[in-house]
């Protein structure tokens, strides 16, 4: 291959590099609209962590509603309930309240409604795979953390092409584990009670309440 064949090659993947990248970045921006578009959530979920050199294979299974930064999760017998203020976690088997404050500005700060958009920045992202499970159409999304320091070695999105919404989500560490969130149902725009978000300390006359602020 001469030297000009060897550049315009490389010339040519680099744009084709481009275009899926543009076209993942079009895919997602579709998603995040699509989210914002409801004025609330509600998601029952499937979660495995597996990694073979510990030996580890669990599943768990939970649920979330949410509206705006507000939601109420339960998983793994644990309740979570966000009021957009304060967050009020709730365990039965301890028979414990622990309520703090969470900013919802910090990007380190970790919620539901930004399990759904956190794609939007930090990664670098491109076109994978396009699937056919139970006859829906699953187009995956790699994205490569871009901080040298996320100990994820990438993460896989996948996205129904009709729907727009988030079908699974798969994360791969660098030491090898392996986590899979698949949602099992996707509901929007459902009739809450209005204090859905609202913790209710009179429903837990024995927890011992633990304020951390």
């Amino acid at each position: 291959m001469t030297k000009t064949l060897q550049i315009t090659f490389l010339f040519l993947i680099s744009l084709f590099a481009h275009a899926q990248d543009k076209e993942a970045k079009d895919l997602l921006n579709q998603v995040t609209a699509k989210i914002k578009s409801y004025d609330n959530i509600i998601i029952d979920f499937k979660y495995t962590l597996n990694n073979a050199k510990e030996n580890i294979n669990q599943d768990s299974k939970g649920n979330v509603t949410m509206k705006g930064n507000q939601y109420v999760l339960n998983f793994m017998g644990v309740t979570k309930i966000f009021d957009g203020n304060k967050t009020y976690t709730i365990v039965p088997e301890d028979e414990e309240v622990t309520v703090s404050t969470v900013n919802e500005k910090d990007d380190n700060a970790i919620t539901p409604s930004k399990m759904l958009t956190f794609f939007n920045s930090g990664y670098k992202c491109s076109m994978n795979e396009l699937q056919d499970i139970k006859g829906r159409k699953i187009q995956y999304i790699k994205l490569v953390p871009m901080n040298a320091k996320d100990q994820r070695k990438e993460v896989l999105l996948g996205i129904d092409v009709q729907t727009k919404h988030i079908y699974n989500l798969i994360e791969t560490g660098k030491k090898g584990t392996k986590t899979t969130l698949t949602v099992n149902s996707f509901k929007t725009n459902q009739p809450l009670s209005k204090n859905q978000f609202i913790f209710v300390a009179s429903k837990y006359p024995n927890y011992y309440i633990n304020k951390l602020d």
